[in-house]
């Protein structure tokens, strides 16, 4: 068997664009090579990886079945070049919004302090995304806020997290003890599904709120807060996010009747890659 990394590379483009056209365009290469590379390899392994339908390629079992060990090792090969690089021990951090934008400065600030010449990337998106940046290897590690399902990442968790709903100090729900009643009837402005924030709100708490009413979804907490403030409506983020301007009284936090939020966040690694002493000393930091 002659598998190469070069067969490796062109079958998981192949599989995340969904064509041959695509895939010669990001590799670099004319379609019939990518076709002949990935005839070659089905050949070597003896199965089809894709279902070819009409003019679309459609992964099968067999192909679902080799993604992620062709991935973990592109990965492999990847450290191997860089081994003798100036840039050996590179650290690919991905980390969902509220732990991205606002823990892991303070952490990342005390790192490069100690290890100035390693280079640092970071990745900051919703958890969603950075769970699928973990998967794909595009990530070492990720921080997220969210749980995690997928059976090829090893999830852990990390910190624990204080959620807070609030509002402006002029709206009508500042003056008074809060019923669930009053948050089911109360406007809400709220992080688009797929942020980790989201999802832990639909768990603990919109649950019990049959009905509640949605104004606006946003991708960003410092546009949430904003819109709170402002008067359009009610929130609920993470005690870090608010902490300065329920500091200066720009906004309030609701006192609520039997009602406490607290999340766990994760950290989040592939089953198959190897943490090398870079990856472990940042996480060092992290704990």
């Amino acid at each position: 068997m002659r598998i190469t990394l070069r067969q490796l590379e062109v079958f998981t483009e192949v599989l995340k664009s969904g064509s041959t056209t695509q895939a010669s365009q990001l590799l670099a290469l004319s379609q019939s090579a990518v076709s002949a590379s990935l005839t070659d390899l089905e050949g070597q392994l003896g199965v089809q990886l894709f279902d070819r339908v009409g003019k679309r390629l459609v992964t099968n079992e067999h192909g679902r079945l080799l993604y992620p060990k062709a991935l973990a090792l592109l990965e492999q090969g990847l450290e191997v070049e860089q081994l003798f690089k100036k840039e050996m021990g590179a650290v690919r951090l991905a980390a969902s919004t509220t732990i991205g934008n606002y823990m892991l400065p303070e952490i990342l600030a005390g790192y490069r302090h100690d290890h100035p010449d390693i280079p640092l990337e970071l990745f900051i998106s919703n958890t969603e995304e950075v769970i699928k940046g973990v998967m794909e290897f595009r990530a070492d590690v990720g921080l997220i806020e969210g749980v995690c399902h997928s059976p090829e990442l090893i999830s852990k968790p990390w910190l624990k997290d204080g959620l807070v709903v609030f509002a402006s100090p002029q709206n009508p729900l500042a003056n008074k003890k809060v019923s669930l009643k009053d948050l089911q009837d109360a406007p809400w402005i709220l992080r688009e599904r797929g942020s980790g924030t989201r999802d832990v709100l639909d768990q603990l708490l919109f649950a019990h709120l049959p009905g509640f009413h949605i104004l606006m979804e946003l991708g960003n907490s410092e546009a949430i807060k904003h819109a709170v403030r402002f008067g359009m409506g009610i929130s609920c983020l993470s005690r870090r996010v608010i902490e300065e301007q329920l500091e200066n009284g720009s906004l309030v936090e609701l006192e609520i009747e039997e009602l406490q939020l607290e999340r766990t966040l994760y950290l989040i690694y592939h089953r198959q890659k190897h943490l090398s002493n870079a990856i472990t000393n940042l996480l060092a930091y992290c704990n």
